[in-house]
């Protein structure tokens, strides 16, 4: 199995532990605060995850990016001086957004509150102030933590940023539930201040993760000196002139990064304005909830396999490109490009396939024929989304990053134009129909960019394409007859229980059929460099 693939799946195993988690835990959380909470909770997050990404200016990537350069040219001081540095800087930028984001949280509230101050109306200006601001002191330690990933990552070492992925969430989920727990149960507390609990839990769980990247700092110092005593080469460059190359990689990491809060921060602008010109009369910001915080909390569980593969990626295309390698560039990128679409288009069709059971398990039957509907046209926007996180980073590694940041502003001036309109037509799908357009107008500009850059063909991927999505239609059928046949006994329309097995037997049965026909057809093979370890293991013991 290659460097990429190992890389690549101890990362994606990591992201999706931790999506996973981050997903699960909302059922309790949704339980304790409603759709009220989870909108406050939504609310609070865009305007942090915008403040992040400013805080980091995209220098935790780049500096991956930028230490695999030099690793590859033997220059390991270079790297070193950077990440030293890179450091202090981010100490400083963190602290900043830390101080704009808690003394302009009153700003903000009246702007996305209108000026409310009715309680039955809505989050009020006091409600959004406070979890704002509670938020917002994460800011001070994330970005300076973020780096020390971006430098493991430079070395092409998964394993600290994995873990400290995990360990972040886990920290960071104990802490929601038993502050929102106390708050609300013991204290009869109220939502907000359960939220601004909630949100504090981002500072929690990156102290967390600070502790673990800690120590693998101490433990892997003493080989990382070690490289540093057999470097062969010397740029000769100043501390300032790596700056500027790495803040030349940084600005098209920053656009990327805010994708996503980037659209929502347009539908949290065009939403409720929208539906209400439509004549919509209910509670329009929980439906906006419910897609944007709570489906979209299943719908990017596929695309942790892209945000393990764009990490991973990253300093592997870099070293190939700096390298002039191109035969091995091209191999990276098709199979990466093959993971992606045989493991992210199956998991999209049985989203759509079992959207209902799957909401309705993990959120409640309440509203489940809208919220079901919501999921099943949303989940096909995940794919876009994962091949989006791919082909910028692939972009990113062969030196084409400032394209990303033309292909993502031609998405966004789309969803922006569009967004009102088609919620008025199609109501809150036409949210999800903004985000899926704009999307799709990025990634395919992203591949045409990817092809011509250097001169990769794609034919190989449109034949893996085409077999994923027949073994696909497969699984769907599959799946369709498995509820069906469970239906005549299980009420899972108006049961949770029932709803959960229904679920659990469409998962297991519709993605072994899946992986079955994917296995003895070696697409599975052809897509992990001719090697699935776990399938094997399983197939072998199968047999026995």
């Amino acid at each position: 199995m290659s460097k990429l693939v190992r890389g690549s799946l101890l990362l994606t195993a990591a992201t999706f532990l931790s999506k996973f988690l981050g997903l699960i835990y909302l059922i309790p959380f949704n339980a304790l605060v409603g759709t009220e909470g989870g909108a406050l909770y939504n609310i609070a997050y865009v305007p942090y995850n915008i403040m992040l990404s400013i805080a980091t200016v995209g220098i935790p990537l780049a500096m991956s990016k930028t230490i695999s350069k030099y690793n590859a040219l033997g220059d390991y001081a270079t790297g070193r001086r950077t990440f030293k540095h890179g450091t202090l800087l981010m100490f400083v930028t963190g602290f900043i957004s830390f101080l704009i984001l808690f003394l302009g949280a009153e700003l903000l509230a009246n702007i996305w509150t209108a000026g409310n101050t009715d309680p039955s109306k809505g989050p009020t200006i006091e409600d959004v102030v406070l979890v704002i601001r509670a938020v917002s002191f994460a800011l001070i330690i994330i970005p300076s933590m973020s780096i020390m990933r971006g430098f493991f990552q430079g070395h092409e070492s998964m394993g600290p940023s994995a873990l400290s992925t995990v360990t972040e969430q886990i920290v960071r989920i104990a802490f929601v539930l038993v502050s929102v727990f106390v708050v609300i149960v013991i204290l009869d507390g109220t939502i907000a201040t359960a939220v601004g609990f909630a949100t504090f839990g981002a500072f929690v769980g990156a102290v967390g993760s600070w502790v673990i990247l800690l120590w693998y700092w101490k433990k892997r110092k003493p080989h990382l000196d070690k490289l540093l005593e057999r470097q062969r080469y010397d740029s000769e460059r100043s501390t300032k002139d790596i700056f500027k190359e790495m803040f030349s990689y940084a600005g098209p990491f920053i656009i990327v990064g805010l994708a996503t809060s980037l659209y929502q921060l347009v539908d949290l602008f065009t939403f409720q304005r929208a539906m209400l010109a439509a004549g919509y009369e209910g509670d329009s910001l929980s439906l906006l909830g419910a897609i944007n915080t709570y489906a979209h909390k299943i719908v990017i569980i596929p695309g942790t396999l892209a945000t393990g593969l764009s990490l991973a990626i990253l300093p592997a295309l870099t070293r190939t490109y700096a390298q002039k390698n191109i035969e091995e560039t091209h191999q990276q990128i098709n199979q990466a490009l093959q993971i992606v679409i045989v493991l992210v288009i199956p998991a999209v069709i049985g989203i759509v396939c079992l959207a209902d059971v799957f909401y309705a398990s993990l959120y409640g039957l309440k509203d489940i024929e809208i919220t079901g509907e919501l999921l099943a046209w949303y989940a096909p926007v995940g794919l876009f989304f994962a091949l989006f996180t791919v082909s910028a980073s692939m972009l990113q590694g062969i030196n084409q990053q400032n394209f990303t940041v033309l292909s993502l502003m031609a998405g966004l001036l789309v969803k922006i134009l569009l967004n009102s309109l088609l919620i008025q037509w199609f109501g809150a799908k036409g949210l999800i129909i903004g985000t899926g357009i704009a999307v799709v107008i990025a990634v395919s500009s992203n591949l045409f960019r990817l092809k011509k850059s250097v001169d990769f063909s794609f034919r190989k991927i449109r034949r893996r394409t085409l077999l994923t999505l027949i073994f696909g239609a497969i699984m769907a059928v599959v799946i369709f007859i498995v509820k069906g046949l469970l239906g005549l006994f299980i009420p899972y329309e108006t049961s949770h229980f029932g709803s959960i097995v229904v679920l659990l037997a469409g998962v297991f049965i519709g993605g072994g059929v899946y992986l079955w026909l994917a296995y003895v057809s070696t697409l599975l093979h052809h897509a992990f460099d001719g090697e699935v370890p776990i399938v094997d293991k399983l197939i072998r013991k199968l047999r026995r």
